[in-house]
């Protein structure tokens, strides 16, 4: 172990408890004082690194022990913080909730893997002295954890504070690092999460808020101080999938089409980098402004928000008979959840049927609650482009869309799923032709595999053409 870029993880006892805005309040307040900040995000979340993203001013880049492993997250963060002058660590749900009642794969765990201090936001509302006994509890709970301070986020009034503060302080022997009060910040919401900044009207104006916010009610100096005694593991060598097998980029050989505006946002920025790596060129395209699909050799289509946009989507039937066009002539195309979705006959929203590319012969319905939401494992059994028969491989998913067959479909499935939800029955990965729709999302980091498949089903395609 050597010392390296001061890092924390910001962290809280449950989601929804203001951590996101503190994390991206120190992003942007270490960015305003002119330091460099590499922001990472853990767990398989899309919308939060979309935001630390644009307050770091540098890609954010996911960890997650579960999809990736320990070695993989190790590497990743020594080789992406590697450079920086500062890192940010956000977590995901309570520090100690993970994939079971052990914990595993959870934040505080991933704080012990990195080597990283922890700082823990402490929604204080209608509370005071309790609060003290919940740190100290977290404390006790694994005296492996470097809980190393608190940031009491919200705070109604100095009386409260002051009462928490001294609490925290007397019984934990823990610093206060900071009080936020309880501001309305320009940071809306809705059933996935924060509304992503591409249709967020001030973005700059939001992240410049929580800076202040942050800046002028947590003492930076302390937490950097903080942050200076983190200790990652020593190896530079970068995790395995994001580059080829030698080591080095290759030339761009190929032309992968990404389709990302609004409604399609979902990728992984090490996905994305690991393409380019393996020798494609990517060209981005819109589903909803483009009336064609560029000249590719293969398409990529990651998830979003469809079921917002679904009325512009179904209007675009240029692009919508574009991508119908592609995929018959046997382009190469996956296509994750919402771009799945988008694959479709139809999507139905509150009702209303709009008619799509039409590849897959199913509707999928919109429903109020979660239809697929956790961690997969999923083995591939039959042939395909992307995944060879005999990989067992995880995944994520999260969507509120019920597929729905026509009536006569014949459907082909891709991979069994062995923990998760399928799309019928414990099927996985839809097949036609050289296009596979599926609802678990992949990293490349936890598939190594997948960027050079990817480039090789394109190169195929190419070599065919």
């Amino acid at each position: 172990m050597a010392q390296v870029v001061p890092s924390v993880v910001v962290a809280a006892l449950r989601g929804g408890s203001g951590k996101t805005t503190i994390a991206l309040g120190l992003i942007q307040a270490l960015r305003d004082r002119g330091l460099s900040v590499a922001p990472f995000k853990k767990g398989p979340d899309y919308i939060d690194p979309f935001w630390h993203t644009e307050a770091a001013g540098n890609p954010c880049h996911n960890l997650d022990p579960y999809m990736m492993g320990r070695s993989q997250v190790e590497r990743s963060f020594a080789f992406r913080a590697a450079g920086f002058d500062a890192a940010v660590i956000e977590g995901n749900r309570g520090l100690f909730d993970g994939k079971d009642e052990h914990g595993s794969y959870s934040t505080a765990e991933l704080a012990k893997w990195l080597g990283v201090p922890v700082v823990l936001a402490v929604d204080c509302s209608m509370t005071s002295r309790t609060v003290a006994a919940v740190v100290l509890g977290c404390q006790r709970f694994d005296p492996g954890l470097n809980l190393a301070g608190v940031i009491l986020n919200p705070v109604a009034n100095p009386r409260q504070e002051g009462v928490v503060r001294s609490a925290i302080e007397n019984t934990c022997g823990l610093p206060v690092l900071g009080a936020v009060p309880r501001l309305k910040l320009d940071l809306p919401e809705r059933h996935m999460g924060l509304v992503p900044p591409q249709e967020h009207s001030a973005v700059s104006e939001a992240l410049h808020q929580a800076g202040r916010l942050v800046a002028a009610h947590v003492d930076v100096d302390q937490l950097m101080a903080i942050m200076s005694t983190a200790r990652t593991p020593e190896t530079r060598q970068p995790p395995q999938g994001l580059f080829p097998a030698a080591g080095r980029p290759r030339a761009a050989e190929v032309t992968i089409g990404v389709v990302r505006d609004a409604a399609f946002g979902f990728y992984y920025a090490d996905n994305l980098e690991a393409l380019t790596n393996h020798g494609a060129r990517l060209v981005y395209c819109s589903a909803l402004d483009d009336r064609s699909l560029p000249a590719v050799d293969a398409l990529y289509i990651g998830g979003g928000f469809p079921e917002t946009h679904a009325a512009s989507l179904a209007a675009n039937r240029s692009f919508c008979r574009a991508v119908k066009e592609a995929a018959e002539d046997g382009l190469p195309i996956y296509a994750e959840c919402g771009g799945m979705m988008y694959l479709g006959h139809s999507l139905v929203v509150q009702g209303q049927a709009y008619h799509l590319a039409d590849v897959f012969p199913l509707s999928f319905e919109m429903q109020n609650k979660p239809q697929g939401h956790g961690y997969s494992v999923c083995l591939v059994q039959e042939d395909n482009w992307f995944m060879e028969p005999g990989l067992e491989f995880r995944a994520h998913q999260f969507h509120y869309s019920k597929p729905v067959p026509l009536p006569g479909a014949e459907l082909q499935f891709a991979y069994l799923v062995q923990r998760g939800k399928a799309i019928l029955g414990q099927g996985g990965g839809l097949i036609y032709k050289n296009v596979l729709g599926t609802y678990h999302h992949i990293h490349v980091l936890g598939l190594p595999q997948w960027a050079g498949a990817m480039v090789g089903a394109a190169r195929r395609r190419s070599l065919d053409a």
